[in-house]
């Protein structure tokens, strides 16, 4: 199965509550471009997250982004080599937060948010997952960001934007 043929499966099952019409809209780009999987896509393109989670400690790891500037989930571009949105968000995870051993929160993607970006590619079309951290995981800040740090639950609507809020929300629904 192609990551495309993957992409539209994942969002044909997903059950996110009050996102069918944003479920939607996934479908439609994808059905209307078939290279809206890449970052080449000028219409915008699929990207894969994940929440790193530490449940045991009731908290968070985001990143401080190079370009952005703003505490996010790790996450990004899906690459030729991934085999599935699932495979794309671990290897961000992973890539992202020097973290191995990452696992994925059972129940497939936790939210989708769609966020404008700049020309030339317009949009992100965001499959957000949730990872779990194993016992005593040690992070390392990567290439791509200025920082990486553990939050509180609580400490996260200060430092980090809706979308990531909404995300540990809806993580924290599902444990």
């Amino acid at each position: 199965m192609s990551l495309y043929d993957d992409a539209v499966l994942v969002l044909k099952t997903f059950e996110g509550q009050g996102q069918g019409a944003l479920r939607q809209d996934y479908l439609d780009h994808l059905a209307a471009h078939e290279d809206g999987m890449w970052k080449a896509c000028e219409a915008g393109h699929v990207t894969a997250s994940a929440l790193v989670i530490d449940p045991e400690h009731g908290r968070v790891l985001l990143t401080l982004h190079k370009k952005l500037k703003m505490w996010l989930q790790m996450g990004g571009h899906c690459e030729p080599g991934d085999t599935s949105l699932t495979a794309a968000a671990l290897r961000e995870a992973t890539e992202e937060s020097g973290i191995e051993g990452l696992t994925l929160l059972p129940g497939g993607p936790v939210r989708l948010d769609k966020h404008p970006i700049p020309a030339p590619c317009n949009w992100h079309y965001d499959v957000q997952y949730a990872v779990l951290a194993p016992r005593g995981a040690e992070h390392a800040v990567s290439d791509e960001s200025l920082d990486v740090r553990w939050f509180p639950y609580d400490e996260v609507p200060d430092v980090a934007d809706e979308s990531v809020v909404r995300l540990l929300e809806a993580t924290r629904a599902r444990l």
